[in-house]
């Protein structure tokens, strides 16, 4: 693994002795450049990195911001340098709706909330959550009828708010999951307008995206008051996550337990983010697998091998690894979770430039996964290279592949979700083949994750026995 140099944080009683603002976009005209990010944020970002390269940086009015692509650099500012930064204004924004929650929460409080509800998410709990997804997801693929067309975006949506709602919580939302998948892309699709300079004006008109975002919260809190007081009022241990929040006690720290305002934030982070990171990530599996027939055909194969006639059990999750090459490839194209931010607490220098402090450093996983350095043929969709032998891989920077993050802010809830996404495509493909209507291209909405620009109606054919 090669490292650059000079990504080391300069002392901020002084000032950089070397280097200066990285290079990058610049327009003579005021307001141009904003007007181009936000049009199309991440248009704009792969032609500024295309033209610039690994480090490039501009301004949007006063603020900096820098676009890190070499899967080193990332790795510093995520984790041995971590220390010098904290999330970025889109996160700090997204506190409106998800609090003090583990996504947003810094520092100590948030060690100490992770130290908490890390239990929830050991080896043998995510056991006995995935024989819940299996269910859920046979029941899902009992619904289906061969040649009937379902619109596979939303279909994906409901069947992973169910299941975190169910795991999670152990709660069924089946009634109001059109309700709250609404209230969900309400709230998702604020984020585009949260990072722009003064948004937050926009919070006090009784009108537009703002009246739409508290309207949508509001929603979204009386189904999360209500999963809280019920199991208040039940005060039971379900085994469930709402149960070990309720219960836990910060033996390393105070030995109290959280607040009713802080499991709220809890649970509204982990009920959002467990069902829609994982719902895109099985979206663009299903468009990709009917794209590619004879990818489609070998995982098909694999599933037949191990599983035969019997639906998928808890352990399968490890013994179907094309089937989870099938989700990483995907999550390597389109990753869910398509950005990060971090804001600079101090000048911090790299390869010979310096980001003043307050800068706003985004790091892509789109653009570097996308990066033919680490992956050779890019664009093309090959889950075959999950699964070549360790020694004849392309020699590749840890970081080339990031799609939940790293160092002390990876996601909490990842193997739930590599389980998760595993076990219900194979669930429903060892019944059903999904078949694209048409052959139009599908292109991406970058919101905080990454959506497709339209919707996608797939046929529903059954597989031959």
């Amino acid at each position: 693994m090669t490292v650059a140099p000079d990504r080391v944080a300069v002392p901020t009683s002084g000032h950089a002795s070397r280097g200066g603002f990285p290079p990058g976009p610049r327009s003579r005209i005021p307001g141009r450049l904003p007007v181009r990010l936000f049009r199309n944020q991440l248009r704009f970002l792969e032609d500024a990195k295309r033209e610039w390269g690994d480090v490039l940086a501009f301004r949007v009015g006063p603020k900096p911001v820098a676009l890190l692509s070499h899967p080193d650099d990332i790795r510093d500012v995520l984790v041995t340098q971590q220390r010098h930064f904290i999330k970025g204004r889109g996160l700090q924004r997204a506190k409106r709706l998800l609090g003090e929650g583990l996504l947003t929460s810094e520092g100590d409080f948030h060690l100490r909330q992770r130290r908490l509800a890390q239990p929830a998410f050991h080896r043998d709990r995510i056991t006995a959550y995935a024989a819940t997804m299996i269910d859920l997801a046979s029941t899902h693929a009992a619904r289906w009828t061969p040649g009937a067309t379902v619109e596979i975006a939303g279909e994906m949506m409901r069947l992973t708010l169910e299941i975190a709602a169910r795991t999670l919580f152990g709660s069924r939302v089946e009634g109001e999951a059109a309700e709250i998948g609404a209230a969900v892309k309400v709230a998702v699709e604020s984020f585009a307008t949260a990072v722009i300079p003064f948004s937050e004006l926009m919070d006090h008109l009784p009108f537009g995206p703002g009246r739409r975002f508290f309207l949508a919260r509001a929603r979204l809190d009386q189904t999360i008051g209500r999963m809280i007081a019920a199991r208040r009022a039940d005060g039971r241990d379900h085994g469930d996550l709402l149960s070990m929040l309720l219960a836990a006690r910060d033996e390393d720290g105070d030995g109290t337990g959280m607040t009713d305002l802080q499991i709220r934030d809890e649970v509204m982070t982990i009920f959002l983010a467990g069902h829609e990171t994982t719902a895109n990530a099985l979206t663009w599996s299903w468009w990709l697998l009917a794209r590619h027939p004879e990818v489609e055909a070998r995982m098909h194969a694999e599933l037949a091998s191990v599983l035969g006639d019997r639906l998928p059990v808890p352990d399968d999750a490890r013994r179907l690894p094309y089937t989870r090459a099938v989700v990483a490839e995907s999550m390597r194209l389109y990753p869910p979770a398509w950005i990060l931010g971090r804001q600079a607490l101090r000048p911090y220098q790299l390869r010979g430039h310096v980001l003043p402090t307050g800068t706003l450093v985004l790091m892509s996983q789109y653009l570097v996964h996308r990066d033919a350095r680490w992956f050779p043929d890019p664009d093309r969709f090959d889950p075959q290279r999950w699964l070549v032998p360790a020694e004849e891989q392309p020699e590749r920077p840890r970081l080339a592949y990031f799609p939940f993050g790293a160092g002390t802010r990876v996601c909490i809830g990842e193997q739930f979700a590599w389980t998760e996404a595993v076990l219900v495509l194979a669930t429903l493909a060892r019944r059903w083949r999904l078949v694209a209507h048409d052959d139009r291209p599908v292109g991406v909405r970058a919101l905080i994750t990454l959506r497709p620009d339209r919707p996608i109606p797939m046929r529903v054919d059954a597989r031959a026995p």
